[in-house]
């Protein structure tokens, strides 16, 4: 699963990088962060259903020079989107945000869906913005994110990733950089976002195209675009 992904990133960061401090609102076990509570428990806070104290908790702790990272489900981000903007974003605060439930969520049902925060975050300035096709690709952006020096968000799905294998490294991606997977001298061209690059690929293939993993929402690579 990612959220299990982002769990192994979580603790495997913060055992080199004592600034990390993890925050939750009351959705420890959804967002994979049971075993980091367990082996850093006086760096994580768990502050209830509160999503707005969260993010405003997270820009406190960047004011003093921690590095938050804050775990949230995508639909219940909207609740903090007063305190993303004015808290965090308009300081170019050193905030991570680990979106988790991002697009459709099937059984969680409409309340759960996470189908607006591309809408609602793209135009908040200072953000950067990914989202990753696998789990290889997951672990980087959280990286990347992480060392970005302001607002930085990682949205992934539900459930499981392809079964990528993941090279646990703190390796960076060139930020608002994408990545071509297949060029072909047909005029069309897919861009994909995020996890639907299994399915592009399959169509990029049966009709010949060009086929980009986007990576990043915000920056868009716009000279590779062009």
């Amino acid at each position: 699963k990612y959220s299990d992904v982002f769990g192994s990133w979580l603790i495997s960061k913060a055992s080199v990088d004592a600034s990390l401090i993890a925050i939750t609102p009351a959705m420890k076990e959804g967002s994979g962060m049971v075993e980091f509570a367990d082996k850093f428990p006086s760096r994580f806070y768990d502050v209830a259903i509160a999503e707005q104290h969260a993010m405003t908790f997270a820009a406190g702790l960047a004011c003093e020079g921690k590095k938050p990272v804050l775990a949230i489900y995508s639909t219940f981000l909207q609740r903090a989107y007063d305190q993303l903007i004015h808290d965090v974003a308009l300081q170019k605060l050193d905030v991570t945000l680990a979106i988790d439930r991002a697009g459709f969520v099937g059984g969680d049902g409409a309340t759960h869906a996470g189908i607006f925060d591309v809408s609602f975050l793209r135009c908040i300035p200072n953000m950067i913005i990914m989202s990753p096709s696998d789990e290889n690709e997951c672990w980087k952006m959280l990286s990347t994110g992480y060392n970005y020096s302001g607002p930085a968000a990682i949205r992934y799905p539900r459930g499981e990733g392809p079964g990528t294998e993941i090279l646990e490294n703190f390796d960076l991606l060139e930020i608002g950089k994408a990545r071509v997977i297949n060029e072909s001298l047909s005029d069309l061209v897919i861009f994909s976002f995020g996890n639907m690059l299994d399915l592009s690929m399959e169509i990029a293939d049966q009709i010949n195209c060009s086929l980009v993993d986007m990576r990043f929402i915000k920056p868009l690579d716009e000279e590779l675009i062009e």
